[in-house]
């Protein structure tokens, strides 16, 4: 009889124990995708996953697709870490161990895996990545329903069939695909006209999976491309590549300046984020470059309808370019599943999120978070407004204050309570008729945590992270900066409220 060791949630390592056992620790399980600290010898902190637990939640991805009818056949991939091979390979036999049919892209991003989906026929993806997250951390990116990844229903099943040992077993198979980025990826995006305007771009990739890809298409677009820790290290030892973060960005910024590029786009650790600098050296968050891109398309798309993760800018609602060109914005949860389902859901255009994950539906992209279509989309942008550089769309958009997004410590065990207790305070607060930072109470959206907006349109945000543990806190002003501040003065107090609140990564 075929079985497998029920998982647990905690082993010491360098045990016998750590060898014959699972480790998964159900933290790991998140909302739209999986991640746990996988650990290295000079961290000094406990593993949440063994090699044993990455077999595990291989059988029960497997075992979730057997049961919702789906065929056992999926692509895997894994991003450029230390252990990443390793664990696809453990992640593989597991998904054998159920029967399935193994695709094997090699070391790719994300979007190269969402892609080979479609370019192989393979109704299932499982890319092992951790994203931008430190060294140490792993995780596992699933779907079955191209271009949707899967979101908590589905993870949380997986989680029961993992923590349950409730495996169905089979006979799988293994194929491994040669040289898929030159032979499908690259052809996907470069097999079009070039660019008509001469463009230098930098190419910041944090010594990142896309330093392996991201140059090569952006170079057969016809760009002069100066490269930006394109050299892969799985060390990061610039920084994290996260082109939300301020670190990252202003290496960018420096490089424009230096080379004077005309843009500088950065890519996050597997690929499927995009950040912009402008000519200037302005660093552009993400909800910016996403109503800049909003303007662009609904002018080749009149009444288009957008989707905006609540962390996004106000302006996808306001902005009298988007308004005039009729199109519309539909506010959701943050988080690249949510806003992937949205959009397929209500047929939009495409999908903005503040951290960089964007979605574009056919002609653009095929519905699913590709930094490199991103990137390519910002460059068609300027390539349709000759006489305007990136800076000139940007001084374009009307004038806010934001701050970054900041993420203050709070533990997974712990974070989503505290969030449901912030949510309540506010309620209480609009329904009582308290103001905040000096402002009437105009609006409260709890699609995702509390998103509150006050009289002059001043809004702050407190949301979960859904992939460490912190919480997320952004604010954004029409008016000035000093009511930005005086905003996040006040949303930080209800914080404060909580001691299991620790402190920022970054404050303004």
């Amino acid at each position: 009889m075929t079985s497998f060791p029920k998982a647990v949630a905690d082993l010491k390592p360098n045990t016998a124990a750590f060898e014959l056992n699972p480790l998964v620790k159900p933290t790991g399980f998140r909302e739209y995708d999986a991640r746990w600290w996988f650990g290295h010898p000079a961290s000094g902190k406990a593993p949440e996953l063994n090699l044993m637990g990455v077999q595990a939640l291989g059988l029960g991805i497997g075992t979730y697709l057997a049961e919702t009818g789906v065929r056992q056949r999926v692509v895997v991939g894994h991003d450029f870490r230390s252990y990443s091979n390793a664990i696809k390979l453990a992640l593989v036999a597991g998904l054998m161990g159920s029967g399935c049919e193994v695709v094997d892209i090699g070391l790719a991003m994300s979007p190269m895996a969402y892609f080979a989906q479609f370019a192989l026929d393979v109704p299932a993806v499982a890319m092992v990545t951790a994203s931008h997250n430190d060294n140490g951390w792993t995780g596992v990116k699933m779907g079955s329903n191209r271009p949707v990844t899967f979101g908590p229903a589905e993870i949380n099943r997986i989680k029961e069939i993992v923590l349950n040992a409730e495996y169905r077993f089979g006979q799988g198979s293994y194929s491994f695909v040669e040289n898929f980025f030159q032979n499908h990826y690259f052809r996907e995006l470069a097999d079009r006209p070039k660019l008509k305007r001469k463009l230098k771009v930098i190419c910041a990739c944090g010594n990142g999976t896309a330093g392996a890809f991201a140059p090569q298409v952006l170079e057969a677009l016809g760009c002069e491309v100066i490269r930006l820790d394109c050299e892969l290290d799985h060390t990061f030892p610039r920084y994290n590549p996260n082109p939300e973060d301020m670190e990252m960005l202003h290496a960018m910024a420096h490089a424009v300046k230096e080379h004077g590029a005309d843009v500088a786009l950065g890519f996050d650790g597997d690929g499927d984020r995009c950040g912009v600098v402008d000519n200037e050296g302005n660093e552009i968050f993400a909800d910016k470059i996403g109503v800049m891109l909003a303007r662009d398309l609904a002018a080749l798309n009149p009444n288009a309808l957008f989707v905006a993760d609540v962390k996004s800018t106000g302006l996808f609602a306001t902005d009298p370019e988007l308004l005039r060109l009729g199109a519309k914005t539909d506010y959701w949860k943050t988080g690249h599943s949510y806003i992937k389902k949205r959009v397929a859901e209500l047929g939009a255009l495409a999908g903005f999120e503040k951290s960089g994950h964007f979605f574009f539906n056919p002609p653009v992209g095929r519905g699913y978070d590709d930094g490199l279509v991103t990137a390519i989309a910002v460059l068609d942008m300027l390539d349709r407004n000759p006489g305007k550089s990136m800076a000139d769309l940007y001084r374009a958009l009307p004038k806010t204050w934001a701050t970054p997004t900041m993420a203050p410590h709070c533990e997974d065990e712990v974070k989503y309570g505290i969030v449901e207790k912030v949510v309540a305070r506010i309620e209480a607060m609009q329904k009582a008729g308290a103001s905040i930072a000096g402002h009437a109470i105009r609006d409260v959206v709890t699609v995702n945590g509390a998103r509150v907006t006050v009289d002059d349109g001043t809004w702050g945000l407190i949301r979960a992270s859904s992939n460490k543990p912190e919480l997320v806190v952004v604010i954004e002003s029409p008016i000035s900066e000093a009511r930005m501040r005086e905003m996040f003065k006040a949303m930080d107090a209800i914080l404060r409220e909580h001691p299991e609140v620790g402190a920022y990564n970054q404050t303004i």
